[in-house]
């Protein structure tokens, strides 16, 4: 890879050192960083997750953990390893499997994982996709006054006009 680098950067005729060309061997060296597959790897399918436990154990455990997240709201990783422990969550052994525990219920849409912004650090909290999504209907009453005067517009207007006028 270095005697290729040394002939695009340098050329043959003086042995790979640089010339006087625009392109240099940092910017070969940064070109070749960011085409390499090393780099950059693909996001993990979080739907093929192998929980280590067969599946009645492993609904049981997701079910507790579910709980838990629910009844405390959105949660970091942290917390929700102290709540598990502290409400005896049966079958995790460790926090490590409890993150792999997770990551099969993300696969599962049981959970979602938000991201919060403080400042220039990111706080990766869990929630239970009803309390990540608001879907109540007090909340959509209150965004919508109710003397709406306005008709809105909710069916597709007809083709039947456009298409005679062709």
């Amino acid at each position: 890879m270095s005697y290729l680098l040394g002939r695009v950067v340098g050329g043959a005729s003086n042995g790979g050192v640089a010339s006087s060309s625009s392109f240099s061997k940092a910017t070969a060296m940064a070109w070749v960083r960011y085409f390499s597959r090393d780099g950059r790897k693909r996001a993990e399918n979080v739907r093929k997750i192998n929980p280590r436990v067969s599946p009645q154990e492993a609904s049981s455990i997701a079910r507790g953990l579910y709980d838990v997240v629910k009844q405390h709201g959105p949660l970091t990783i942290s917390n929700a390893w102290l709540l598990a422990k502290d409400s005896g969550v049966s079958g995790l052994n460790s926090k490590t499997h409890m993150k792999l525990m997770l990551k099969w219920m993300r696969g599962r849409k049981m959970v979602k994982l938000l991201c919060n912004h403080v400042g220039s650090t990111k706080k990766f909290l869990l929630s239970t996709k009803t309390e990540a999504e608001p879907s109540n209907n007090k909340d959509k009453a209150e965004a919508e006054p109710s003397n709406n005067k306005l008709k809105l517009q909710t069916k597709k207007p007809s083709q039947k006009g456009k298409k005679q006028t062709r």
